[in-house]
């Protein structure tokens, strides 16, 4: 094995265990009453074929069903006697698993949950009684209208990667898969080479590292598949419309869309994640000030730099009037020309990288912020420097290079529209 004190800063400084099988374990003693686990792998709903498009959340369900060595459900009742909680979580790319208790528990809750990622019975009977409470989330999904425009965003700007799939799947398709199918997918990826162990809390990072290790079958070395290869999308070339009715709103919703770098191009989502917050995030921002404060012609408006691992999506969000569209339209061009053509004041740029800074103490807090820091970036980009060097790079960026990435990412004559009309 290989062990690696990360270089620490003023908040941070895990140790990373990585072993010749792909298993890597991330700890840091802190000094709060509690320990943070979390289990990441790597693999989401964008590994799945579209015959089982939603298998990764479906799965996820199914992992808490019991083990040879628990019953359905003990887990989650040994817990709650400790007064500890767990959960877990789907995306495209990852699924994680994870829990909190007191340091005098871990060791005897760690096991337990390795148990059951690793070696879920799935039952027929709770298979096919989960069944239905994913169709019933699929459901309420469908039934969200914020949820609903989520969806045909995806799809208006992704139709050749698999985020344009919902990572629930479709009740089609979960109404048909198998037992055998699902028992198929665990195998493929759920194993020790597949994840990233994260453990935070007071205990010595030693101590945590040693019992996971003590915990797994470390001599079993599982060979991965090939993950499906993707190429992104290209820039939008023309304005890509999509424009349909939903009775369900109550004002009218409007986005526009660019496609940008993702997370394997990771130096350049950092001034989009300025110029996110610059043109549409909190009070002080461009958009807010003028469209919602200043001219009261939109009930809400967001901008959001979303970093996925093949390609990323800068979006603009707005609620609405239907007759005031187009003028918001032409305003957010406006503000988007303003700065291709302008730039951003030091002003701007400095209280962006402020915020960036308090918000990366702020979220730096318990063990659960740090476990999802550390696992979210390790299995993602295989490193924690860019966790633990994001905010001293974002007061690093110029307001040069806002305007250079807004004139490179966000052109103004090609881009993706979504309206929904009440």
């Amino acid at each position: 094995m290989t062990l690696t004190l990360v270089k620490p800063n003023a908040l941070h400084c895990p140790t990373i265990t990585k072993f010749p099988n792909g298993l890597t374990i991330i700890t840091e003693q802190i000094p709060v009453s509690a320990i943070n686990l979390n289990i990441w792998f790597n693999v989401g709903s964008s590994v799945e074929s579209d015959s089982i498009n939603g298998m990764a959340h479906f799965l996820e369900h199914m992992i808490f069903k019991g083990t040879k060595n628990l019953a359905s459900g003990e887990f989650e009742r040994l817990l709650e006697a400790r007064g500890a909680v767990t959960n877990a979580a789907t995306s495209q790319e990852y699924t994680h698993f994870y829990f909190t208790c007191a340091p005098q528990d871990f060791g005897d809750i760690l096991p337990l949950q390795l148990d059951l990622v690793l070696n879920p019975l799935l039952p027929q009977a709770e298979f096919e009684r989960e069944r239905m409470v994913v169709l019933e989330e699929i459901n309420r999904s469908n039934d969200n209208p914020r949820r609903r425009i989520y969806q045909k965003m995806m799809v208006n700007s992704f139709p050749n990667l698999p985020y344009s799939r919902p990572i629930l799947g479709t009740k089609e398709i979960i109404e048909n898969v198998t037992r055998e199918q699902m028992q198929n997918f665990h195998d493929l990826w759920y194993h020790p080479s597949n994840m990233t162990v994260v453990a935070v809390g007071n205990l010595p990072h030693e101590e945590l590292t040693h019992r996971i290790i003590n915990a797994l079958n470390l001599d079993k070395i599982n060979s991965l598949p090939e993950k499906p290869t993707y190429i992104p999308e290209s820039a939008f070339n023309e304005i890509v419309t999509e424009e349909y009715t939903d009775k369900a709103l109550q004002e009218s919703r409007f986005m526009m869309t660019w496609r940008v770098p993702g997370l394997n191009n990771l130096e350049e989502t950092l001034p989009l994640d300025v110029l996110a917050v610059i043109l549409g995030q909190g009070r002080l921002s461009r958009l807010f000030r003028d469209l919602r404060e200043n001219r009261r012609i939109v009930t809400r408006i967001s901008a959001t730099n979303m970093t996925n691992q093949i390609q990323g999506l800068f979006y603009i969000a707005s609620q609405l009037p239907k007759e005031n569209i187009s003028i918001v339209k032409d305003a957010i061009i406006d503000h988007i020309a303003d700065i291709q053509n302008k730039g951003i004041t030091s002003q701007e740029l400095n209280r962006v990288a402020q915020i960036v800074a308090n918000q990366y103490i702020f979220q730096s807090e318990k063990p659960s912020d740090r476990t999802n820091l550390y696992g979210y970036y390790y299995s993602q980009v295989g490193s924690l420097n860019p966790a633990l060097e994001y905010a001293e790079k974002i007061r690093k960026l110029t307001v040069e290079d806002i305007q250079k990435a807004a004139h490179k990412f966000l052109l103004l004559s090609a881009y993706g529209v979504i309206i929904a009309n009440n």
